[in-house]
């Protein structure tokens, strides 16, 4: 395993001075994660950045590919309805064979939950939190990208799709997987794609007779379940997608709407026009809802956040399927955008997703020092 070479102790310094002004609770979290947890998050595609370990009985484990989910668990499990952490430590992720990135690096963070009388302003902190830290590694190339997963479903909302449909789309770019499929899809209706058959045959039977013919075709082929799954969740999944996969469908109009929506990449304030542009071409309001970015903006500019160091993507997203809120990535020109210095965003749904019983707030960062150095 390619272990990333270690970061000078004045410079590891300067990255971590932000957070330790920023305050909280310096916590740690388990290395070893639930594997089926972390599938159900960020869906399946991530498997093959984990490193998969067994565990006692048929219990899969991975390393931590990061520290979000684990560090929502460990408040949690305190009990506490608010909490504001900081950490420091290693994580894991596979890397590309001949790539030369490391597979095992030092992440920083901070993650704060708990109901926000002022979601805005916390969404602007946590970022300029992420990109003051990013700075303090010595870059002079850094730009900071913005997307907005709950503007993409308010776009969707304003044309007045079906909630199923607007489920399935934004569950699509929720989890970083192209939309391109899905909006083929929606135009042409319900036909199933290649490997679909399964989930449409039985997503027309009752759920229990689905896990039964589940369960028995396990036993025809000899297989057995992993990752902790029983035939009754896999086949509540699996109907659950097809009962989406049936759901509306879009007419051409929308369909080049919902496209050329998630094509637009510019300064944030010509961004916004554009969206407001299109939203006028489908004879529909959408000031109110890019007033928060008004906010943003302004609070991050006071931050020190400079104005030309960002682009408002709105097809942006991050691989991790957690977020569902405003999210965004520090990026350094002569590393490219595959390999951001920084990234974060909100997540308030996470929480109750790993069994909180209320609702809470939450909105995170990472920096990875080894990329903040400017000499890396």
């Amino acid at each position: 395993m390619l272990v990333e070479r270690p970061v000078a102790p004045d410079r590891l310094s300067a990255i971590r001075a932000p957070f330790v002004a920023f305050g909280g609770v310096w916590s740690d979290a388990a290395v070893l994660q639930p594997l089926s947890l972390l599938l159900d998050l960020a869906g399946e595609a991530m498997r093959a950045r984990l490193f998969t370990v067994q565990g006692e009985g048929a219990a899969e484990l991975c390393l931590r590919p990061d520290f979000t989910i684990p560090i929502a668990s460990v408040h949690i499990e305190s009990g506490a309805a608010e909490g504001r952490y900081l950490y420091e430590g290693k994580a894991f992720r596979t890397a590309p064979r001949g790539s030369g990135r490391p597979a095992e690096f030092l992440q920083m963070g901070a993650e704060v939950y708990g109901q926000a009388d002022d979601k805005i302003g916390q969404d602007v902190e946590i970022a300029a939190l992420a990109w003051t830290a990013s700075q303090a590694g010595g870059r002079s190339d850094l730009g900071l990208v913005l997307g907005d997963v709950a503007l993409f479903d308010a776009f969707l909302a304003a044309l007045d799709l079906p909630q199923a449909l607007r489920t399935r789309l934004v569950g699509a770019y929720a989890s970083g997987r192209s939309l391109q499929q899905e909006l083929s899809r929606a135009r042409s209706g319900p036909a199933p794609r290649a490997g679909e058959r399964l989930p449409e045959l039985l997503g027309s039977l009752p759920e229990g007779e689905a896990t039964g013919v589940l369960e028995e075709l396990w036993k025809l082929a000899g297989i057995s379940p992993v990752g902790g799954r029983s035939p009754a969740e896999i086949a509540h999944r699996l109907c659950a997608r097809a009962e989406q996969a049936w759901a509306g469908r879009l007419s051409p109009a929308e369909a080049d709407l919902i496209t050329r929506y998630l094509e637009i990449i510019a300064p944030p304030r010509e961004a916004f026009d554009r969206i407001e542009s299109l939203a006028y071409e489908a004879k529909v309001e959408f000031d109110v809802q890019l007033q928060p970015w008004v906010r943003r903006l302004r609070g991050l500019a006071a931050a020190g956040v400079p104005e030309w160091a960002m682009v408002f993507s709105t097809g942006f997203m991050r691989a991790f399927g957690y977020y569902d809120g405003m999210l965004f990535e520090v990026r350094s020109l002569e590393l490219g955008y595959d390999r951001p210095v920084a990234a974060g965003g909100r997540y308030d749904s996470l929480p109750a997703r790993l069994g909180a019983r209320d609702r809470v707030g939450a909105v995170g960062c990472t920096v990875r020092p080894g990329r903040a150095v400017a000499e890396a």
